[in-house]
């Protein structure tokens, strides 16, 4: 295969990790706008769905061309999937971070807590995550990710604690309601980001080792 070509998809290999990135950063400024219910700031997160939009396409069609140009075949037609599926799951993940940012106008009005939900601390875990599959990629080091599945793990009993607890204080004080389901959906949501982020590093595995496995 052409050094042209080689070139081309290490560049298009490192946008495509610098995406993820981009997706990672734009859903922590959205759970920190959410808790801190800062407007502007959630504003802000939400306008970079369009940048999110074009570097998906823009990605894409960079994968396709390669594609369609070499014929790649074994490991760089895997590393091409690879890519293919690292866009797929950053777009995803932003647009999860829009949609927690979307959030924070509705509870804006809503009585103030006297039980803050461990969303930072879930948001943290689950950006940690993402971070680790990025740089898996980027590093070629499969260790980064031997242990993302108990990790997903902790996740999945944080979300379920958390739904269980919210579900109580809405029990008990009607007038909570709307900002805790917005607190549920935020909490469903870095749930099914750190889901992706598991996805992204079976596909990260699978175009190192030609081996697949199933992150659960």
């Amino acid at each position: 295969m052409s050094e042209k070509f080689h070139a081309e998809l290490d560049q298009l290999k490192h946008d495509s990790i610098e995406m993820a990135r981009f997706a990672r950063i734009m859903l922590a400024d959205a759970v920190q706008a959410l808790i801190l219910e800062d407007i502007p700031h959630a504003t802000e997160v939400k306008s970079r769905k369009r940048e999110l939009r074009d570097r998906t396409i823009s990605l894409e069609d960079r994968a396709y061309q390669l594609i369609a140009l070499y014929q790649p075949m074994a490991k760089d037609m895997r590393v091409i999937v690879c890519i293919l599926k690292i866009i797929a799951g950053a777009e995803r993940i932003g647009r999860y971070g829009k949609d927690i940012a979307s959030m924070t106008r509705h509870i804006q009005d809503e009585p103030i807590s006297p039980h803050p939900p461990p969303l930072p601390h879930m948001a943290s875990l689950v950006t940690t995550m993402i971070d680790d599959v990025a740089t898996a990629f980027e590093k070629e080091n499969l260790a980064l990710i031997e242990d993302l599945s108990s990790r997903d793990d902790v996740i999945d009993d944080l979300w379920h604690s958390m739904f269980r607890q919210t579900l109580t204080i809405m029990m008990e004080n009607p007038k909570t309601i709307t900002r805790y389901t917005s607190y549920i959906m935020a909490a469903r949501y870095l749930e099914r980001c750190a889901d992706h982020a598991c996805k992204m590093a079976e596909n990260v595995h699978y175009a190192m080792t030609g081996n697949r496995i199933e992150i659960k």
